[in-house]
């Protein structure tokens, strides 16, 4: 164990030097406490909150809660919203600035047959090429950044430094379900107050890749997630209950309607939007156009498509130009059809329902509600208004600028440890960072965090604990970005 302990303390020594602040204490005290701080992780995948499901609520609330306060945050509230409820805490350290957290607390669904580890035991494996990793349900995302961070500011308290920054938290419940009710949390007199004196809000995450290549992200694409629902009670058309195969000769069916309604809203291939009336994106910048051209040189083709298990991009595009449609467009995207029968052989029924789970993502110059009102819209114009459109959650794209000091920061902890960051426009995944980003607040926020994982919403989800690639933090490594990052934001 010491001997494992010192060879990380002198790979941490070498990764992160002291720079404006001596923190050889911070980094003696997080390799002291990494085995409290993973095992804190491993507690924290045991207990999955799942909105969807309805599962772990509150309790997923109070362990959050109990999270922040073990972490020093003194001021520790649940806030009940009209659904899942969300925490807010604060942690004065008398400092001059203050800064904002953003966590969620909830995680995606899982099927336990499809892991080749438990999802909720949180076991160590080897992974080849990468090292000894977490695997568990929210290892990745966003539980393992978040236990990072968390583990900084104990190591920081540990050493009996005082904290850089104070500190503003918000954690929700519902990330995972489109965050339907943050505004309820964040936008409240207390919290709202409590936001406007920060700085701006980091999201903890896992920024590396595996060749090493840190992104700083500038924003992220909306999203909103709906299902549309075809069913023969209210299209007064087709059953009302599943009726035998044999008499759709002269009975209408509701999963056609349903397919010919959702050939609509694209073009034949599937991969321009057609409806009519939707919000039009904003056309790529010069300057975004640049940090793509930049960034797609130091990115692998090969791996990339490697890592997907794809061989083509849309068109055949070349790898510039699918990653500016990547950044640039947004989407219509089926998640999942269901219909009748779907077991074992046949059935030979005529189903009375059918709903397909859909996504759009935005991007800028488009707004959630503006897509949802063109949507119904179009479905009603072609004689598909019965067709039920139940938006389950969403919002906005989220921005901010390079020149902002919070994402300045990061740019100087990264290059201080020789790591030269790719700046990427837009995140082509979706967070609720528009509650921070537009108005009211109008802060800044962004993802930070060395350190990866992998698998996120997909079986054997991981995050790195002990790194075996030169490249890549462990966990330890990507504490210590968080600590350098606090004290970088303090100055």
């Amino acid at each position: 164990m010491k001997m494992r302990l010192a060879t990380a303390l002198a790979a941490l020594a070498l990764t992160f030097p002291a720079a404006a602040h001596d923190l050889s204490d911070v980094r003696r005290e997080v390799t002291r406490r990494h085995d409290e701080a993973v095992q804190r992780l491993k507690d924290w995948i045991a207990l999955p909150s799942i909105a969807a499901e309805n599962l772990n609520f509150p309790a997923g609330a109070e362990y959050m809660a109990k999270l922040a306060r073990d972490a020093g945050f003194q001021k520790v509230q649940i806030i009940e919203t009209k659904g899942k409820p969300g925490v807010f805490a604060t942690l004065d350290a008398g400092a001059k600035k203050t800064v904002g957290i953003y966590f969620m607390y909830d995680v995606k669904q899982f099927d336990p047959a499809e892991w080749s580890s438990p999802p909720l035991e949180a076991r160590i494996v080897d992974k080849p090429g990468i090292g000894k990793v977490m695997m568990g349900r929210g290892a990745v995302n966003q539980k393992g950044p978040e236990s990072a961070l968390l583990a900084a500011l104990h190591a920081i308290r540990g050493a009996n430094k005082k904290m850089p920054v104070n500190l503003v938290l918000v954690a929700e419940g519902e990330e995972e379900i489109g965050s339907p009710n943050i505004g309820d949390m964040v936008l409240q007199p207390e919290v709202q107050a409590a936001l406007r004196k920060t700085a701006g809000v980091i999201l903890p995450a896992a920024t590396q890749d595996l060749d090493g290549v840190v992104t700083v992200s500038l924003g992220a694409k909306g999203i909103v997630e709906l299902e549309l629902v075809s069913s023969g009670e209210k299209w007064g058309r087709g059953p009302a209950k599943d009726i035998h195969s044999s008499l759709k000769a002269m009975v209408d069916s509701p999963a056609w309607h349903l397919v010919k309604a959702l050939d609509t809203l694209v073009s034949e291939d599937g991969n321009t939007i057609t409806i009519e009336g939707y919000p039009q994106p904003a056309p790529l910048s010069a300057d975004e156009k640049a940090m793509i051209a930049t960034a797609v040189r130091r990115r692998s083709e090969p791996t990339a498509k490697k890592g997907l298990g794809v061989q083509h991009w849309i068109d055949d595009l070349p790898w510039q130009e699918a990653n500016e449609r990547l950044v640039s467009q947004p989407t219509v995207n089926i998640q999942g059809l269901v219909g009748g029968y779907t077991g074992p052989g046949g059935k030979t029924v005529l189903p009375h329902r059918a709903a397909a789970k859909i996504d759009l993502r935005l991007v800028p110059n488009m707004t959630k509600d503006a897509a949802v009102a063109a949507l119904k819209s179009h479905l009603a114009k072609r004689g598909y208004g019965d067709i039920e459109v139940n938006v389950t959650g969403g919002y906005d794209p989220t921005q901010t600028p390079a020149s902002a000091p919070l994402i300045q920061a990061q740019i100087a902890v990264l290059k201080r440890n020789g790591i030269d960051p790719v700046l990427w426009p837009r995140n082509a995944g979706s967070y609720p960072g528009y509650i921070f980003t537009g108005a009211p607040l109008n802060l800044p926020a962004a993802h930070f965090g060395l350190g990866h994982g992998g698998g996120a919403h997909a079986p054997d989800e991981y995050y790195v604990i002990e790194s075996a690639n030169p490249k890549l933090q462990g966990y330890d490594g990507a504490v210590m970005s968080f600590v350098e990052y606090l004290y970088e934001l303090g100055k």
